[in-house]
């Protein structure tokens, strides 16, 4: 039995699927194309326990250790710091998150500004665009290749190989690719030793904790996790929220005359379709109850914050677009327990909470300020919403491409 999850169907629109899995239980069994089972969790509760629970372990090399499989992944792609558990994983993530604090974000406002106001330039001379090709991914592309101080004639390479790691149901193409994103990567460290300057990539290759310092293949897989997770998801948001404004002419009209709404918008499209449909890879260490069900010891769990952002039992009227969410009393858990000022899990939960929120969410909150304030009269360039194409991967929910008109 095919795998629904990997359907084009579920790139489209997964959250049918997920609604459906949640009516049987937050927690349900999912066959998988190798004959396998896999946890899916959907329910908000249960998803928040998981991915902060302890016995769920992300580290892959422990868990493929007497696995052997026919995969040919880069090593600095399976097992970046995504792929560790604590303590290991808080060592690693403490000497890449100076860079990502408020404060060092909040220092990248002017640049974030200037590329978004750059892209627009562009657009507005020609007055049709692909909102996902011509602006939402090369706005964080060209950010984070800024942070790192990645060459701009390599940037076109890294975005298509970055593209072809979420490649679903071509294990070929993501295993090339992940090869040649890490060899590069590899090299490019390899030169910027010789002459570090004041990038985040020098100041991991300087980096130290006392007397820790980060290893060759530590330093590679962080600078390829920096480099993917530091577009490819605010790609999406960026994409996909466009997508709900442009299906809602109130909202843009209400975001236009009132900018101090946008921190509440992001938020609220993170909730309503983040990028993260499904989390990454987690198994259990040992046998444990989860939503009703029984997780057996080795047992693989994927989490999905899509669904548990859209469960009627945590968020009244989930499938609808709401600026005001945060000010319904939907819960009596106190607030300062919450996760985030918008009480989603479109970041996570737990230690592995994105390192780059931060960031995606000023990217963000730009990107639809410029949008909304150049292209006044932006609208669709398609008859229908089901003719725009989507991603197909398991993993992430966004389009492909969104066309655009943006002229009276």
């Amino acid at each position: 039995m095919n795998n629904p999850m990997d359907s084009a169907e579920f790139s489209r629109d997964p959250y049918p699927l997920l609604a459906a899995l949640r009516t049987r239980g937050p927690v349900q069994r999912v066959r998988t194309d190798n004959g396998r089972t896999t946890w899916v969790v959907t329910g908000w509760t249960e998803a928040r326990a998981a991915l902060a629970d302890p016995r769920l372990s992300k580290d892959t090399a422990r868990y493929f250790a007497d696995r052997p499989g026919t995969r040919s992944l880069a090593p600095a792609v399976s097992r970046t710091m995504l792929a560790t558990d604590p303590p290991h994983h808080g060592r690693l993530r403490k000497l890449a998150m100076k860079a990502f604090t408020p404060a060092a974000v909040a220092r990248l406002e002017p640049r974030i500004r200037a590329i978004a106001e750059e892209l627009a330039d562009v657009l507005a001379a020609r007055g049709s665009a692909d909102l996902v090709g011509e602006f939402a991914e090369p706005l964080p592309i060209a950010v984070i290749s800024e942070m790192l101080g990645l060459p701009v004639a390599d940037r076109a390479a890294v975005r298509r190989w970055s593209h072809d790691l979420f490649a679903a149901g071509a294990p070929d193409t993501v295993d090339r690719a992940s090869h040649a994103l890490s060899d590069y990567l590899t090299r490019l460290i390899a030169a910027r030793r010789e002459n570090l300057g004041d990038d985040v990539l020098s100041g991991l290759i300087a980096a130290r904790d006392d007397a820790d310092r980060l290893s060759e293949a530590e330093l590679v897989s962080l600078a390829v996790l920096l480099v993917v997770a530091g577009h490819e998801t605010t790609t999406h948001l960026i994409g996909n929220g466009m997508l709900a404004l442009l299906r809602d002419e109130a909202l843009r009209s209400r975001l236009r005359a009132d900018p101090a709404l946008l921190p509440a918008a992001v938020e609220e499209f993170l909730r309503h379709d983040g990028p993260i449909t499904l989390a990454t890879f987690r198994f259990a260490t040992e046998p444990f109850g989860l939503g009703g069900a029984r997780i057996g010891a080795g047992d693989v769990v994927l989490v999905s914050p899509g669904a548990a952002n859209r469960d009627p039992a945590r968020f009244a009227a989930p499938d609808e677009v709401s600026l005001d969410r945060h000010r319904r009393t939907e819960t009596t858990e106190p607030t300062e327990r919450l996760p985030g000022p918008g009480r989603h899990l479109a970041f996570g939960h737990g230690p592995h909470h994105c390192l780059g929120a931060p960031l995606a969410r000023v990217e963000a909150r730009i990107a639809f300020e410029v949008l909304l304030t150049r292209f006044p009269d932006i609208r669709p360039a398609v008859d229908s919403w089901d003719a725009l194409e989507w991603r197909h991967t398991r993993l992430m929910h966004g389009l492909a491409r969104l066309p655009v008109l943006l002229g009276p």
